[in-house]
């Protein structure tokens, strides 16, 4: 029974991080439709700053989790006014090459920065410590990482949905011409939500840098996974990112148990099951 709840506990850590990551993608792809395949490398970037600030500040996670995803928010800001504002207009084709090669470049100025081994990321204090859960000693942190993405998740349906801001956002993805009609700066907001997302994904790296360690493949690792949440739970659809995360987290985690022959093919498995019945996904919805 004690296997059992960890197992659980463990897939709704890995959920919590999915989310974190897919909640940046669900802006810039859902929303957006801009293809980034360079937001997992956003990711890593973002856990490799925080490895640097805790290195130079005494292992401070919560300077890394103020600083490092505004370093992100500027990169993202600039990647979306010179790199694929001029090519998003041109398709999908060239926004997939742009932000592929991004990637890679990203992957190389890591490995000649901070080298291509893992660097470990050490938590002190409360986060470091175990507490009892059900019975069973459980990491802190790991539950950290959980109330991480819940946090942001209802952030950000309450600015979505409850703000302003959010129709200006949810407006402009819908029909762009109309709302610069209204005055409305439309590559600004476009821009803003980029940031906004690639930002996200940085938090998502300094999050998952003491959970993982920080090394030049962990953006390879959650990439698919990544756009797997995407797909399964709607394209731009908050609350199916939230379900399809916690469905993956939970496939990884038990998959391992149950039948580690198979748990890397259940993530597909899922998916092409989901495009098979419901190719929106989902919450997503159907086109006209």
């Amino acid at each position: 029974m004690h296997e059992v709840a960890i197992f659980f506990l463990h897939g709704l850590v890995y959920a919590g991080l999915l989310f974190l990551v897919s909640a940046g993608l669900t802006l810039i792809f859902g929303m957006m439709n801009v293809l980034n395949f360079a937001h997992a490398a956003m990711y890593m970037l973002g856990a490799y700053f925080s490895y640097s600030v805790m290195l130079h500040f005494s292992g401070q996670l919560w300077l890394s989790i103020l600083i490092c995803p505004l370093i992100l928010l500027v990169i993202g800001a600039l990647i979306e006014r010179f790199l694929l504002r001029p090519v998003h207009k041109l398709g999908h084709v060239h926004e997939l090459l742009m932000t592929f090669g991004l990637a890679y470049i990203v992957t190389e100025l890591v490995q000649w920065y901070w080298g291509n081994y893992p660097l470990a990321v050490n938590v002190s204090g409360f986060l470091n410590s175990t507490v009892k859960i059900i019975g069973i000693t459980y990491p802190v942190y790991r539950i950290f990482i959980f109330f991480c993405a819940v946090f942001v998740g209802v952030a950000m349906a309450l600015i979505l949905y409850k703000t302003r801001l959010g129709i200006i956002i949810r407006a402009t993805v819908n029909d762009s011409e109309m709302v610069s009609s209204l005055g409305i700066n439309v590559p600004l907001v476009f821009t803003g939500v980029f940031a906004v997302g690639t930002a996200l994904s940085g938090f998502a790296g300094v999050i998952a840098g003491p959970l993982l360690s920080v090394f030049p493949g962990m953006a390879n690792e959650i990439l698919i996974d990544a756009f797997v949440v995407i797909v399964v739970g709607g394209f731009g659809s908050l609350g199916g990112a939230v379900l399809a995360s916690l469905i993956i987290g939970q496939l990884q985690s038990f998959g391992v148990l149950l039948i580690p022959q198979l748990s890397m093919v259940l993530v597909y498995l899922l998916m092409v099951s989901i495009l098979i019945v419901k190719p929106s996904g989902l919450f997503g919805e159907e086109p006209l």
